[in-house]
C-alpha cells in the first residue's frame, strides 16, 4: 500500500490558528521592567487546564532528532490540557498537527519552525511527538499535571510520509 506525502509548510502564525498559538518573541507584546534592564515578553499563549484538581507542569523535555522524510504512523493529544513546546535554543523543529474528525485525527499537515518559535497546542488537538532535526535539543514544555486521563493515541494505517516537497 502506497503511504501518502504530506509536505512541509513553513510555520505561521495565521495557517496554525487552527491547532494552537505560534510563540514568536519578534510579534509578541513586550516592554521593559527591572528598571530597563529587562524586557518582559507578555502573555504569550493560552494555558488551558480541565479536568479535575488541574495544576500546570512546568518540564523539560529533551529530544533526539528525526530524519526527513519521516513515516509517521502515530499522532496523540491531551483531552485534559493544552501543551506548549518552547525551545531553549533557536534551532527550528517540526510540528505535524491535525484536525480533529468526530473524535479521530483527520489528515495531518506538517510545518517547520522559524528559528526562535514556539508553540502552545490547543487542549485537544491532535499532534505529532516532539520532533527535533538535525541534533538533540532541549525544551521548556508547560502541560498539564493533575488526575485524570490525558492522553489519546491513535495510529495511522498505513501512515504518511512527511517531507520538504522538491
Amino acid at each position: 500500500m502506497e503511504v501518502p506525502f504530506i509536505p512541509i509548510k513553513q510555520m505561521t502564525i495565521e495557517a496554525f490558528a487552527p491547532f494552537g498559538e505560534v510563540i514568536d518573541l519578534d510579534k509578541a507584546d513586550h516592554f521593559p521592567i527591572n528598571n530597563g534592564m529587562c524586557t518582559r515578553y507578555n502573555d504569550l499563549a493560552t494555558v488551558e487546564l480541565g479536568g479535575v484538581e488541574p495544576r500546570p507542569l512546568v518540564n523539560i523535555f529533551r529530544g533526539k532528532p528525526y530524519d526527513i522524510p519521516l513515516h509517521l504512523k502515530m499522532v496523540e493529544r491531551h483531552p485534559l490540557g493544552s501543551q506548549a513546546f518552547i525551545p531553549m535554543s533557536r534551532r527550528p523543529f517540526l510540528v505535524i498537527v491535525a484536525p480533529d474528525g468526530a473524535g479521530k485525527p483527520g489528515t495531518p499537515q506538517a510545518f517547520l519552525t522559524q528559528s526562535g518559535q514556539g508553540i502552545n497546542l490547543k487542549m485537544g488537538c491532535w499532534h505529532g511527538v516532539l520532533t527535533t532535526l538535525e541534533q538533540t535539543s532541549d525544551f521548556v514544555v508547560i502541560d498539564r499535571g493533575g488526575p485524570g486521563e490525558n492522553l489519546e493515541e491513535f495510529y495511522y494505517e498505513p501512515g504518511f510520509l512527511v517531507g520538504f516537497a522538491d
